[in-house]
């Protein structure tokens, strides 16, 4: 075994934040979709909107988002390769996402401008994830 198979201590402890990290994105998720008229009735009527006219396209980019996301850090925490091309995923429905919230709709709009920083901190987490993977399997980390 050479230097660069000995797996880092930090290691196990990102990937348990990454596991925890995707579970709340993952439960994001379910309350999105367990909104339910009464509740979407004490929204803003421009947040209702929003709601009302997410396409199912944009509902399957979260979905995929979250559960490649969960998936893959899972994968990272098991030391599995199957981790990287689910984290790819999960980067490209998050962009997906974003693609419908900042250029189909006008989330900013509705929002404000800090609107702008749940994304750009998830894609952020997103890439380090990737890179991670990467760094896991040109090491020979994963079994």
């Amino acid at each position: 075994m050479n230097n660069s198979s000995v797996i880092p201590k930090w290691y196990k402890i990102i990937a348990i934040i990454a596991v925890i990290w995707n579970i709340l994105g993952l439960l994001a998720f379910v309350g999105h979709i367990m909104m339910t008229p009464d509740m979407l009735a004490t929204l803003p009527l421009a947040e209702q909107e929003l709601y009302k006219n997410m396409p199912l396209w944009a509902t399957l980019a979260f979905a995929t988002a979250v559960l490649t996301g969960l998936l893959g850090s899972i994968g990272l925490l098991l030391k599995k390769a199957f981790c990287l091309p689910l984290l790819i995923t999960s980067l490209i429905a998050v962009i997906i996402q974003d693609i419908h919230s900042f250029l189909v709709i006008d989330t900013i709009s509705v929002y404000g401008a800090q609107a702008i920083i749940m994304p750009i901190f998830v894609i952020i987490i997103a890439i380090f994830l990737i890179f991670l993977a990467k760094k896991a399997k040109n090491n020979h980390w994963f079994e």
